[in-house]
């Protein structure tokens, strides 16, 4: 498949122009005209592009690329070690933040969602980032949280009344604790997000609605491993998900 094909189709399927975010969306670093063999990560560290050019990738797509608002623009240091590996081997760097997020079908809190058995049945917050939905049948909040553990591979960080029956459930992955109120307004149980910061342990505890800090990375591994997925079964690309260890 042609790069030139390739960049228009995955800004058109996830609907880059819909958001206003905090880096560009979609081809960062440019690379071979050809691409054949894709990557996925979740951040384009230099682990990550080393174990791509091991792979013999021609492009890596990940949810957290370059280039963010207020990083220095002096390509330097790290940055530089980073992007001079892309150029020097002709490999290309698709990145896609929010809109990986929102996705209906592919995004991360879509896929999160399919993983814990929650039916996304509205959004919530900031440009309808976060999701909100049910449980099929509800659970106290500590046997959800095992599940959780359990289906992420991590155990998460639970503020709130371990008996509590809960059913109504907001979601949204990586860094989206700031929207822990919106979720409360929603209407939610309890709210899931990959952060927590100290104020929202405050607000869990006098608000009655439970927060589970599930962990930023282990939270956003699902969209791009989707993405890559489909354009396996889409296009015909080898695909492979790497994933980079974080604890965060």
């Amino acid at each position: 498949m042609q790069r030139e094909e390739l960049n228009p189709y995955l800004d058109g399927l996830l609907e880059i122009s819909r958001f206003q975010d905090y880096c560009p969306n979609g081809l960062q670093v440019e690379g071979r005209g050809t691409i054949r063999r894709v990557v996925t990560g979740v951040t384009a560290s230099l682990a990550l592009i080393q174990a791509a050019l091991a792979e013999n990738a021609d492009a890596i797509l990940v949810h957290h690329g370059y280039f963010w608002k207020g990083d220095d623009p002096c390509i330097t240091g790290t940055r530089r070690a980073r992007i001079a590996l892309l150029i020097a081997h002709e490999l290309n760097l698709f990145a896609y933040h929010l809109p990986l997020d929102a996705h209906a079908d592919l995004g991360n809190n879509a896929q999160l969602g399919l993983r814990l058995g929650l039916v996304a049945s509205g959004r919530f917050a900031d440009q309808d980032i976060g999701f909100r939905g049910n449980l099929d049948v509800p659970l106290r909040l500590d046997a959800f949280a095992a599940r959780v553990g359990q289906r992420l591979g991590r155990e998460p960080l639970v503020i709130g009344d371990a008996a509590r029956e809960i059913r109504n459930i907001a979601w949204c992955t990586g860094a989206a604790q700031g929207f822990f109120e919106d979720a409360i307004r929603a209407g939610a149980d309890a709210y899931l997000s990959g952060e927590i910061s100290e104020q929202q342990v405050h607000l869990a505890r006098e608000s009655g609605v439970a927060f589970i800090a599930a962990g930023h990375h282990a939270t956003e591994k699902l969209g791009v491993q989707a993405l890559g997925e489909h354009l396996r079964a889409q296009f015909g690309l080898e695909h492979r998900f790497i994933d980079i260890p974080n604890p965060v």
